[in-house]
């Protein structure tokens, strides 16, 4: 179930993350750094080159894609996932929640196209957009999916 107006508003977002994205890169370089590290912990995202780091992002999880479960989880239905970087999924599961917008208040979401880069972006740019986010990051993960990082605020570093 969605609202009449989800689906245009959904590729607003994705015009509107693209648009931030590609502003992060000309601005700090986003993509091109030899190294990055992220700390669940401290909500930090580090970009280095040669074991310097160099570009330091805060960062909230929006959620993450599986090859192996062929779908997409939310970052606030993550039991192993530490709550200080859950707010922002928590904001996308309540604005779904009274927009009545199932993906964004579904645990698991299925892509329908069976394209799992694309739903992640998708629902990545949706929270960029509810958030009021600077970006978002994608971090590839072993079986074959990726973690999706809300970027909120990114500095150079020193």
């Amino acid at each position: 179930m969605k609202p009449d107006w989800y689906p245009a508003w959904r590729d607003e977002a994705i015009e509107q993350l693209n648009a931030k994205n590609d502003r992060l890169e000309k601005d700090f370089q986003l993509g091109h750094w030899s190294r990055y590290d992220y700390d669940m912990t401290t909500g930090r995202l580090l970009f280095s080159k040669e074991r310097a780091v160099k570009v330091i992002a805060e960062i909230q999880i929006a959620g993450s894609t599986s090859a192996k479960a062929d779908s997409w989880l939310w970052a606030w239905a993550n039991s192993n996932l530490p709550d200080d970087v859950l707010s922002d999924a928590k904001l996308v599961r309540s604005f779904g929640e009274k927009n009545s917008i199932d993906e964004l208040t579904q645990s698991y979401v299925r892509d329908a196209d069976n394209d799992l880069e694309v739903l992640g972006w998708e629902l990545t740019a949706a929270a960029v957009r509810i958030c009021d986010a600077l970006g978002a990051y994608r971090s590839p993960r072993g079986e074959g999916g990726a973690l999706f990082l809300i970027l909120k605020s990114v500095k150079w570093a020193g």
